[in-house]
């Protein structure tokens, strides 16, 4: 069967990338682990259970190129919760990015776009759930039809990426392999939401879950066959469907690896999924791992424990303050630990609440001389020196060098050591007064002292608040930290009652002009330094403020000529705009980003890269160099 390829858009030229031409798949070979089942009949043989056009692995992030199956990965992870790093780590998707950020089709065999707003799916022929049942566009009939559009299950209708201005796509089963999604005018938003580290699912195992929907199963029969004393079809439904939370062993995958323990537990295994729809060159089946281990451990003993080689890989939980133990650690116990780049516009910001309640601190707030000041009073080569160990780079919230969208101006731009200047603006404004121990004076007599609240327990944040603080006093700003529940943080910042908060930076910190800009920009109640206006946005004005400061305001002006732009050269210019905007405005303060990350690896384990870009979004932390592909030496 040969492969359909990504056609090149005659307008939005952002599709366009390079052709997948169909891969000759390779004489396969049955997995170790498999061969008695094989042998029993009770797995059908390897040629039965790939598709008949399997993605086939030539590249290897990591170097050491197609290895042996067979072995273990053992991670730590702080809670039953973590499930979902399963799904996140596994990076199976629709479409993903590959490590250069370039989208290509993975689950999908090709997909084509026309115009922008027409968007057509082939799947794989032969493609199947961890359970063997066959993959087809009935899972995606099912979710549209029967999901996103039931009411009991879905109140709000379908997902926001799935509506231009308001209006749903048609779709259409053409085949039992393909699918349509056609929009009335261009969708900007949605194969970017195929590859996020938490996708926008539009399929669903719809064999398996029928049995739990009340328009196939009579809810007396599904109430009978709940545990926990669930009320209703819809209950027992939504427990039962958790693609992303990972947590229902018997819900079918397509992941690399199939979860075998329920939740809540002390150890969580998984298994390799004998359906996986990838192979190597040599025509071995992966993943090459049979089996990944969570085992559940307490945060804070994560370090010790992975130093210590109880993990063999293991990226989360993990600081630079841990670095130098783990190096000593390794002496003993025989892992690596790697130092990545951390995936984020800044590892602190500072958030100026623009819609604050305080009056007083609201005007200073949307004063750009009042933030150009905080941000020039910070010496951030000192931040980086001493808390950062020199390993980070200066620069104000916003996108890495890694995007190539990045231009120097966006990280410089206010961002120098420059008290003087800090104090001369502020003297513009009027703070000329000052107390007995020279704290600047507001207009109403009260001394300019800032409360930032954070939800950080990281021992490196405090002490960059703490160096912040001794920053602002000589140019008369007075900083109290305040430290917050995650929940009160939101909460307070939402509501308007705080001042100005500190939270880590851009999630959006390597884009391609076709990513969402949409996080420089109020458009949504996320964003701490507008959350009012965001909320007013993402409500459809039914809640929070209306956008009321111009220079903020002509953010969403770009955000739409990105949304409208016909080619990737617009969107380009749309970006610049709103990146530009940004840093000159100083709606956030930045203060160094590319901290390091580190990843321990075992001795044995092989094809991890040496040096990676560890983030949420794009890549899913080690998703974006396909897991599936490390191998362990035997």
């Amino acid at each position: 069967m040969k492969r359909r390829v990504l056609t090149a858009a005659l307008v939005f030229g952002w599709m366009a990338g390079p052709v997948f031409a169909a891969d000759p798949v390779p004489a396969l070979k049955e997995t170790p682990m498999f061969a008695d089942q094989v042998k029993s009949g009770a797995l059908p043989p390897v040629d039965k259970r790939v598709p008949e056009q399997p993605w086939v692995v030539k590249y290897f992030a990591g170097g050491d190129g197609p290895g042996q199956q067979g072995g273990q990965l053992n991670m730590l992870v702080a809670s039953s919760r973590d499930t979902r790093l399963m799904t996140i780590f596994s990076y199976t998707r629709l479409i993903v990015y590959d490590d250069k950020f370039k989208l290509k089709p993975d689950i999908l065999e090709s997909y084509e776009e026309k115009d922008g707003r027409e968007f057509t799916f082939k799947l794989r022929a032969g493609h199947k759930w961890s359970d063997g049942h066959p993959f087809t566009t009935e899972d995606f009939r099912f979710f549209w039809e029967d999901v996103a559009n039931n009411k009991d299950l879905t109140a709000g209708g379908p997902n926001v990426e799935l509506l231009v201005d308001g209006q749903p796509p048609k779709v259409e089963i053409i085949d039992p392999l393909t699918i349509k999604y056609t929009w009335d005018k261009p969708n900007p938003y949605f194969i970017e939401s195929q590859a996020r580290a938490a996708p926008l699912f539009l399929y669903r195992p719809a064999h398996y879950l029928k049995k739990f929907h009340a328009k196939y199963t009579p809810e007396a029969e599904i109430l009978k066959s709940a545990r926990g004393g669930q009320q209703s079809w819809v209950s027992i439904y939504r427990r039962l469907d958790v693609m992303y939370a990972n947590d229902n062993v018997d819900l079918p995958t397509l992941n690399p690896w199939v979860g075998t323990t329920a939740s809540p537990a002390q150890r969580f295994v998984y298994v390799r999924n004998p359906y996986y729809h990838r192979i190597d060159e040599k025509g071995q089946q992966l993943p090459y791992v049979d089996q990944v281990i969570f085992t559940v451990a307490a945060a804070n003993l994560v370090p010790a424990k992975a130093g210590l080689g109880e993990a063999n890989l293991q990226p989360r939980y993990l600081n630079m303050r841990d670095y130098t133990f783990l190096q000593k650690s390794a002496q003993t116990s025989g892992v690596n630990v790697r130092l990545w780049e951390a995936g984020s516009g800044s590892q602190l910001a500072l958030y100026p609440n623009l819609t604050t309640n305080d009056a007083e601190w609201r005007k200073l707030m949307r004063d750009v001389r009042f933030r150009r000041a905080l941000s020039l009073a910070i010496d951030r080569e000192e931040l980086n020196q001493v808390v950062y160990i020199g390993l980070a780079r200066p620069s104000n919230n916003t996108i890495m060098p890694r995007s190539e969208l990045f231009k120097p101006e966006y990280a410089t731009k206010w961002a120098e050591y420059d008290p003087k200047l800090a104090n001369k603006l502020l003297d513009e404004i009027g703070l000329t007064k000052k107390d007995s121990q020279g704290i600047r004076l507001l207009p109403d007599g009260r001394p300019a002292t800032i409360v930032v609240e954070h939800a950080s327990e990281e021992t490196e944040d405090s002490d960059a608040l703490t160096l912040i603080a001794d920053n602002w006093r000589k140019i008369g700003i007075k900083m109290l930290t305040k430290p917050q529940t995650r929940d009160n943080f939101r909460l307070r910042t939402s509501s308007g009652e705080a001042v100005m908060t500190a939270f880590a930076g851009a999630v959006t910190a390597v884009p391609t002009p076709n990513t969402s800009p949409k996080e420089f920009a109020p458009t949504m109640l996320g964003g701490l330094q507008w959350s009012r206006w965001g909320m007013f946005v993402e409500s459809k004005g039914r809640q929070g403020e209306k956008c009321d400061l111009a220079s903020a305001c002509k953010l969403l002006d770009y955000v739409k000529e990105w949304e409208t732009g016909t080619t990737e050269e617009d969107r380009r210019k749309a970006w610049d705009k709103i990146l530009a905007t940004n840093a000159d405005e100083v709606f956030s303060i930045g203060t160094v980003n590319g901290v390091r990350q580190p990843v321990v690896v075992g001795p044995n384990v092989r094809n991890v890269p040496k040096e990676g870009y560890y983030a949420w979004d794009p890549g899913g932390y080690i998703g974006l160099y396909q897991p599936d592909t490390f191998w362990i030496a035997q």
